[in-house]
């Protein structure tokens, strides 16, 4: 998708900014590669600096209310200060590369319902910043990652949606401020004992871990009670597995260790367990937020009306069907 956007900062005759992308889709831990095309205006311009960033919507739950907004979470500065001259015409090529922990945002071509990421150019000149418009940015699953929600899908699971939460997720190496919530509504052998399961990836160059997420039914004398279970695979294994046996394996120790739990960790929230390659852990109550240790302080002022997002695509976040 290509944009063009003139610099309503510098009033009419201003500089124009084109960007285009080689390939809008992409994988985590690959390069974006990109060209930024840039035209003079009537007037001659000092550029200070020409950056590319992703942007994505993230929820942020603060003071007991949920809100969404768009956060910038990976820039790139692809040229420093130069002149512009009046009509001259320039191309300043890049290569974004992409977090290992960047959601994933499509499967099988069609887009996850609830995920947008676009990748937005500023152009500074004489102090002034104009962010442009955004280029839908399509990120694919890696190859283990992809298995998985292969497994998912062949077990029964249904998709019903995926989000990206602020916060930082308990014994896990995270470098991005989110993590990505993936939520299915429970397969048929799990109907009597799960109301539904988010998987959530945390990837880095060696392998991925898993955390899975089971919202527990409750009985007739008990409430129901979120447990969650965390497995590291390699990235070597996509191809080594059977992953529907694997999957199941995870659902079932992680639905099944509840009782154990709660003998082992009287106190809620202990830690023990959790950071292990195969943990888990229990708490109470809804979303992942019980094993956040990052709080949203500070994450509005990165963040601008989720509306923008929306207008930049179109409004059109697309759906995603097993």
């Amino acid at each position: 998708m290509v944009f063009k956007k003139m610099l309503g900062a510098l009033g009419v005759g201003g500089p124009s900014v084109d960007t285009v992308l080689s390939n809008p889709n992409t994988r985590p831990g690959l390069m974006l590669d990109g060209q930024v095309n840039l035209r003079g205006g009537e007037v001659p311009a000092d550029i200070d600096s020409v950056t590319v960033s992703l942007v994505t919507r993230v929820e942020v739950e603060q003071g007991g209310s949920e809100f969404g907004g768009v956060s910038e979470f990976h820039r790139l500065v692809v040229s420093g200060p130069f002149h512009l001259a009046a009509k001259q015409q320039l191309a300043i090529p890049f290569q974004l590369p992409m977090p290992w922990e960047t959601p994933v945002t499509h499967m099988y071509g069609q887009s996850l319902y609830g995920m947008t990421m676009g990748l937005r150019t500023e152009l500074a000149v004489a102090r002034a910043i104009d962010k442009g418009d955004l280029d839908p940015v399509a990120v694919h699953p890696l190859p283990v990652q992809e298995r998985i929600l292969e497994a998912f899908s062949a077990l029964g699971f249904r998709f019903k949606g995926a989000d990206l939460e602020h916060g930082r997720l308990y014994g896990v190496q995270q470098t991005l401020p989110f993590y990505q919530e993936i939520e299915y509504y429970a397969a048929p052998q799990y109907a009597g004992t799960v109301n539904e399961v988010e998987l959530t990836f945390v990837a880095n160059p060696a392998g991925v871990d898993v955390i899975l997420e089971c919202d527990k039914r409750g009985g007739f004398f008990t409430g129901g009670q979120d447990t969650i279970g965390r497995f590291t695979v390699s990235h070597a294994e996509a191809d080594r597995q059977d992953w529907v046996a694997l999957v199941d394996s995870w659902v079932q120790a992680t639905t099944s260790r509840y009782g154990a739990l709660r003998a082992q960790q009287p106190g809620y929230g202990a830690p023990q367990g959790y950071g292990a390659p195969h943990g888990y852990q229990q708490r109470r109550g809804p979303g992942m937020g019980g094993v956040v240790a990052g709080a949203a302080l500070g994450v509005v002022g990165g963040m601008v009306a989720g509306e923008m997002l929306e207008d930049a695509f179109g409004g059109d976040e697309g759906f995603f069907e097993e």
